[in-house]
């Protein structure tokens, strides 16, 4: 059994790991054009603001560690095409290789916006590691910093500019930070933050070229001309999925390939996973595409494992997440008040703002938690929170919640941990649905 990887991330790697572990005997070779593979992409604006240390921390495995498992990586390679009907892909330098099972983890790339100047140096699309271990030197030499558009590595990063004190513009056309994921009641404390900082922020506006000699210098927008030493790229990410199109692979309305739960294409010898695939919301039904690194792990695992001849299943997601925002935790699961209203989704909110702690334990924080329900079923729909600590484990509880059914009434009377250090007498989740459950019972 010959099993092809394209694609070096958390997809890629996940599936080589879950076929051998399946098929000790299969070949297991990835294909990635970048220098490494199974990094955390996700850590890299932590090293710029300087939360980490170095670059070196982000990598999970050595090169050496991944040929004493039998996975055969090909660095800094491009597959040019898939042959479907004779079941090979051409390889630049290499020729045509066949396989027996191909697993497409192409990944994701930045939406480009349609305007003059983007091949200008100076642009920087956060993303790959040995890029940004570059422009981490460059940081040093930058007083002036433009944001274009606030997507949640945007985010991340208009945090690290504060930290090392780079005067920043954001410039988004949208009405606050990640305004399509999250609400603006939870990340008003993270924007009220980086106003006190001095960030210049332009919601409603575009840029409209980027400006210079070979190197950006400024950059042209709705509202005027802003001096830029670099310009950060934070557009929404769209999947990298020319090789399957070609191939003609069923792709989605999302843009990402169709996959089954066993993560199969439409061609029962390809099977694909991570920021490339489509996959299916566990409250909607409704197709998504492009999550978190977990998830891509995840689907990898699911792919490798049936590509080698196992039997593993996808579940339909309901999307925990969570992320630091300058001081702030930010998470939840599912989707809040903005997107369900979007697609005409009845729900009642049950919310409330508590504390992680005893109040009189230090460290003490808020933290506010809302819930969405269901209406006829009572069922939870969503939540999203915003604190300073403990956001993480609610969004996963909650995540867990949904998928096992529970109504807002289980949650309304559930137990929680009490201890001064770590959990105050009365749980933010229980409050908030307890809040919900008066709504629907139209109590209040």
């Amino acid at each position: 059994m010959k099993i092809v990887m394209i694609g070096g991330g958390p997809g890629g790697l996940g599936a080589a790991g879950a076929a051998k572990g399946t098929d000790p005997k299969a070949e297991t070779i990835v294909y990635t054009q970048f220098e490494d593979v199974a990094y955390s992409p996700c850590g890299i604006p932590f090293v710029h603001g300087k939360e980490i240390d170095s670059f070196d921390r982000l990598f999970l495995a050595t090169k050496e560690q991944y040929m004493e498992q039998g996975i055969d990586v090909h660095y800094e390679t491009t597959v040019n095409a898939i042959d479907r009907a004779n079941k090979r892909i051409n390889v630049a330098g290499e020729g045509d290789i066949s396989y027996d099972k191909l697993i497409l983890c192409s990944g994701w790339r930045y939406k480009e916006l349609d305007i003059p100047g983007q091949d200008l140096d100076g642009i920087y699309r956060v993303k790959n590691i040995r890029s940004a271990m570059n422009w981490d030197k460059f940081l040093d030499n930058v007083k002036t910093a433009v944001v274009v558009e606030c997507g949640p590595i945007a985010v991340e990063m208009v945090s690290a500019m504060v930290h090392r004190g780079i005067k920043t513009t954001l410039v988004d056309p949208n009405p606050w930070p990640m305004a399509d994921v999250v609400d603006p009641d939870i990340i008003e404390p993270v924007r009220k933050d980086w106003e006190e900082a001095g960030v210049d922020m332009r919601w409603g506006e575009r840029v409209t070229a980027f400006r210079g000699d070979k190197t950006v210098t400024h950059v042209e927008t709705t509202f005027g001309d802003v001096q830029a030493d670099i310009v950060i790229l934070g557009t929404p990410k769209v999947p990298n999925n020319d090789l399957a199109t070609e191939a003609g692979l069923q792709i989605g309305s999302t843009g990402g390939i169709v996959i089954d739960s066993k993560g199969q294409t439409s061609d029962p010898n390809i099977y694909a996973a991570g920021d490339c695939a489509e996959i299916v919301h566990g409250v909607t039904n409704l197709p998504l595409q492009g999550l978190t690194g977990s998830h891509a792990y995840a689907q990898g695992k699911v792919a490798g494992v049936n590509a080698a001849g196992g039997e593993r299943i996808y579940q339909p997601v309901h999307v925990p997440w969570g992320m630091l925002a300058g001081e702030w935790m930010i998470g939840g699961f599912s989707f809040g008040e903005t997107t369900a209203t979007a697609v005409g989704m009845e729900y009642v909110c049950g919310k409330t703002t508590g504390i992680t702690r005893a109040r009189y334990y230090p460290g003490v924080r808020p933290i506010t938690v809302k819930l969405l329900v269901d209406p006829k079923t009572r069922g939870l729909l969503g939540a999203q929170m915003v604190g300073g600590e403990g956001v993480k484990e609610r969004a996963d509880f909650l995540g867990v919640a949904s998928r096992a059914g529970l109504t807002i009434d289980a949650l309304a009377t559930m137990e929680n941990v009490y201890s001064p250090a770590i959990g105050a007498l009365n749980e933010p989740i229980q409050i908030a649905a307890a809040d919900a459950v008066m709504k629907l019972d139209g109590k209040v």
